[in-house]
């Protein structure tokens, strides 16, 4: 593998830098991503406990005890209790947007990565080519030999840049997965939220 990284020539190091860039993203959303999962259905249960036996204060005592972006949103609504449905509302709004904000955060520099790779490999290939064709006219002669080189480091720059392309699609899309499922989640849990706080003290 590194005597193939070699013979890729220098449009292999900007593909490797975009490669271990892309993995230290696809580390930081699996690990914020997994941070934010939680048993809703165990957490609006205990919530609706809450509020019967202790009201607002208790539920969000509740709140405290989860992480995640269901638990943000209710406890931005429990902090309109009181001022009427119309702000309760806008509350857990305002939060759901910065909850999907977080939850997408980095995903558009997996995209760049997934567009900019191949590029940088379709880059190498020409560079490569022209090297082959540099080689022939010094040696005046087309024998593969001559342009073995340089057709090997255009091939090898153009499976290397769609090889990093690949790993990151892939973790992207494991990722916008687990996002739509995080807002179908939260947008279902606002609504039970805001008709649970509709109504409390």
């Amino acid at each position: 593998m590194v005597e193939l990284f070699l013979e890729g020539g220098p449009f292999m190091w900007p593909i490797l830098i975009l490669l271990l860039a892309g993995l230290g993203l696809v580390g930081e959303r699996a690990y914020s991503l997994n941070q934010s999962k939680v048993d809703s259905d165990g957490f609006m249960s205990a919530l609706r406990g809450a509020l019967k036996s202790g009201g607002s204060k208790k539920a969000n005592q509740v709140c405290g005890d989860h992480d995640g972006p269901v638990s943000n949103i209710c406890q931005a609504g429990l902090a309109k209790v009181g001022k009427g449905p119309d702000q309760i509302e806008k509350a857990i709004e305002n939060a759901g947007s910065l909850e999907m904000a977080f939850l997408e955060k980095n995903m558009g520099w997996l995209t760049a990565i997934i567009a900019i790779a191949p590029m940088m490999g379709f880059t190498g290939t020409v560079a490569g080519m022209i090297f082959a064709f540099d080689a022939i006219a010094a040696a005046n002669d087309i024998s593969p030999a001559v342009v073995a080189v340089g057709i090997s480091q255009a091939l090898l720059t153009t499976a290397f840049g769609l090889i990093v392309a690949m790993i990151i699609q892939i973790a992207q899309n494991l990722f916008s997965s687990m996002i739509d499922g995080m807002v179908l989640d939260m947008e279902e849990r606002s609504i039970e939220i805001t008709d649970l706080l509709r109504d409390s003290k």
